[in-house]
């Protein structure tokens, strides 16, 4: 099995040098490589990492910023243009997503060629840290109402520390899919599910980034509440064309 990592990154100067850093202690034990995917940092994040030297680290310089969707599809597209790995990781910039977290989810081998593993936060062992109890409740309010309305039993549909295998990547259609904020991590768990994809969850510590912006805003929570109520009215009403849609045909 070969790992790659997919880091959207957007003036995150600082918290990456430390990400690839704790990486780097990792990957003495594991094969993966990493992209960055930069949306033009006006920071420089991209030029930090190139002068770091890793080898196992790439960087994708995308012209500017695009929301996250947009960042992760052409990280995707990058991956699938060659046949070097079996598995796509998907991790924050902002140490949110703990190295320590990843071999239990790089373990958590699937039997099934179309898988999906999620590292989850909503599950007995995951938990969050330095975030208040109201944004806990916001959190897990939505991951319900995504999985009620979507009818998929997950429950951390919101949550980006995933592992996708490369064989669903290329069983979807990417490029019809538009979300753009973190609206993206719920229909790219839709479309695994429409797919047929074997689904595992891990439990993970979440720890809310202490340096920098977070990228998390209203019009995010809004587009997530608006986009996830017409894709379930969607399923509801046309379950078969919403799978043509998302599933590329055999």
């Amino acid at each position: 099995m070969k790992h790659v990592i997919l880091i959207p990154t957007y003036n995150e100067s600082i918290a990456i040098v430390e990400l690839l850093n704790s990486l780097s202690t990792l990957h003495n034990q594991r094969d993966f490589d990493v992209i960055i995917l930069d949306d033009n940092s006006p920071d420089k994040t991209a030029d930090i990492v190139d002068n770091l030297r890793y080898p196992w680290v790439h960087v994708l310089r995308r012209p500017g910023k695009a929301g996250l969707g947009a960042a992760y599809r052409a990280g995707f597209a990058e991956v699938l243009k060659s046949d070097k790995y079996t598995h796509v990781i998907t991790m924050d910039a902002d140490g949110s997503h703990r190295v320590e977290d990843l071999p239990a989810m790089m373990d958590a081998q699937h039997s099934s060629e179309l898988s999906i593993t999620l590292g989850t936060r909503w599950i007995a062992g995951g938990s969050v840290v330095n975030w208040p109890l109201t944004r806990q409740l916001l959190s897990r309010a939505g991951t319900a109402y995504a999985r009620i309305a979507l009818r998929i039993p997950l429950h951390d549909l919101t949550g980006g520390f995933r592992i996708y295998s490369v064989a669903l990547l290329r069983k979807l259609n990417l490029t019809q899919m538009t979300a753009t904020g973190y609206c993206f991590q719920i229909e790219m768990a839709m479309a695994s599910d429409l797919a047929g994809a074997s689904k595992r969850e891990v439990p993970i510590t979440f720890v809310e980034r202490i340096n920098g912006v977070s990228k998390m805003s209203r019009a995010i929570v809004i587009e997530a509440l608006w986009q996830t109520t017409l894709w379930g009215l969607s399923r509801a009403l046309k379950p078969n064309a919403d799978k043509l849609h998302y599933v590329k045909s055999e």
